[in-house]
C-alpha cells in the first residue's frame, strides 16, 4: 500500500506560519501531481493547493497570498507553508498524489492537524 507520510502539523496562534511536509516513494511522487487538502468535522474535504511534476502551482482562492506549496523532486516531497494564519485554517490537512498516467490513481496520507488558537 501506497504511503503518502505528512508531518508538520501543530497548534499556531493567530498570524502565526507553519509548515507541512509530505514524503511519498519515488516511484509515485515522480508521476504524481501533488497536492493538499484540508476538512473540518461535518464539512466535504477541500483542495487547497495543487503542483504538478513540472512545478506549476495552484493555490485556492480562499489562502491565496498566505500559503505557497513547492515540491522537491530530489527528496520526493511536498510542502504546505502556511503563513498569516486564521482560526478558519483549522483543519485536517491530507496529502494528496494524483497520477498522471492511466489508471490515474488517487493516493492519501492519513493527515496532520493544524489548529489555529490564541
Amino acid at each position: 500500500q501506497v504511503q503518502l507520510v505528512e508531518s508538520g502539523g501543530g497548534m499556531v496562534q493567530p498570524g502565526g506560519s507553519l509548515t507541512l511536509s509530505c514524503a511519498a516513494p519515488r516511484s509515485i511522487f515522480s508521476i504524481s501531481r501533488m497536492g493538499w487538502y484540508r476538512q473540518t468535522p461535518g464539512k466535504q474535504r477541500e483542495w487547497v493547493a495543487g503542483v504538478t511534476i513540472s512545478g506549476m502551482a495552484n493555490i485556492a482562492d480562499s489562502v491565496k497570498g498566505r500559503f505557497t506549496i513547492s515540491r522537491d523532486n530530489a527528496k520526493n516531497t511536498v510542502y504546505l507553508q502556511m503563513n498569516s494564519l486564521k482560526p478558519e485554517d483549522a483543519a485536517v490537512y491530507y496529502c494528496n498524489g494524483l497520477r498522471s498516467s492511466p489508471p490515474y490513481t488517487n493516493y492519501w496520507g492519513q493527515g496532520t492537524q493544524v489548529t489555529v488558537s490564541s
